[in-house]
């Protein structure tokens, strides 16, 4: 006899729950992605009509009309670092060529021979005695007696010029200290039979070129006029009188004879 499917069977195990499947969780947007995504919304928002860029943009746009004066502080700020940066650049690059210049003239000097007769003339009587005296006295230097022979002229020939064209107490009294010092190296190395000479065509040399490094020098003490002074007249200002008495009670008996 067949079975009927629908009669229930006891041998048969019946399933009280069914598997639910779970929801598989979106998967996540790469970090990068986020993170350019937030760029891209902060450079949009900052061009926006209120945004720090565009108010930026604008000033420059106005830079032009509102001049050096009215312009936007930070443009002011970022063009006087630019021009300060520039001009130390310049500064150091010039100062590095000046430098080397000099170096190149002070290392070039072997030229000048110090010691030995090399001059002749008026000149030659303060000039050996100057390179005589240099070349006994710079044995233990670390430069060589030539490069200070040449820095002494630099600096006569410095004194003099700055002390014509700037008329400056300070370069002046290098000029000064330049004069002694070299009237002391022609009197100290000069042999004692002409040293007199030597020294007093020294000095003579000094003061001609000194009329043109101290140009302008006076010891007259300069008088000042005073301003006449203000007087200053102020109206508001009101002196009290006390009101004199009365003629009858100063002097009683003036006036009338007949009056008591």
């Amino acid at each position: 006899m067949p079975s009927n499917d629908n009669t229930p069977r006891h041998d048969r195990q019946e399933l009280t729950y069914l598997p639910v499947p779970f929801p598989k969780a979106p998967p996540k947007p790469p970090r990068f992605a986020v993170l350019r995504e937030r760029l891209r919304e902060g450079w949009n928002r900052a061009w926006d009509v209120d945004g720090v860029l565009y108010e930026m943009w604008q000033d420059v746009l106005r830079a032009p009309e509102d001049g050096p004066r009215h312009m936007a502080p930070w443009i002011r700020a970022v063009l006087m670092v630019a021009g300060v940066s520039f001009v130390v650049l310049m500064a150091k690059a010039a100062g590095e060529v000046v430098l080397d210049a000099l170096h190149q003239i002070l290392t070039a000097v072997p030229k000048v021979q110090v010691g030995v007769d090399t001059s002749s003339g008026v000149a030659a009587v303060v000039d050996q005695p100057v390179r005589t005296y240099i070349a006994q006295h710079s044995a233990g230097l670390a430069v060589e007696g030539s490069t200070v022979y040449t820095l002494w002229l630099l600096t006569g020939i410095v004194g003099l010029v700055l002390g014509y064209l700037s008329r400056n107490n300070g370069v002046r009294a290098m000029w000064t200290a330049w004069g002694a010092a070299t009237v002391f190296m022609v009197w100290t190395t000069t042999p004692e039979a002409g040293r007199t000479v030597a020294a007093g065509l020294a000095v003579l040399a000094w003061t001609f070129l000194s009329a043109f490094a101290m140009r302008g020098l006076t010891l007259r003490r300069r008088v000042v006029a005073g301003r006449p002074a203000k007087v200053t007249v102020k109206p508001e200002i009101h002196v009290p009188v006390q009101p004199s008495a009365p003629a009858a009670e100063q002097h009683p008996h003036t006036g009338c004879p007949f009056r008591d």
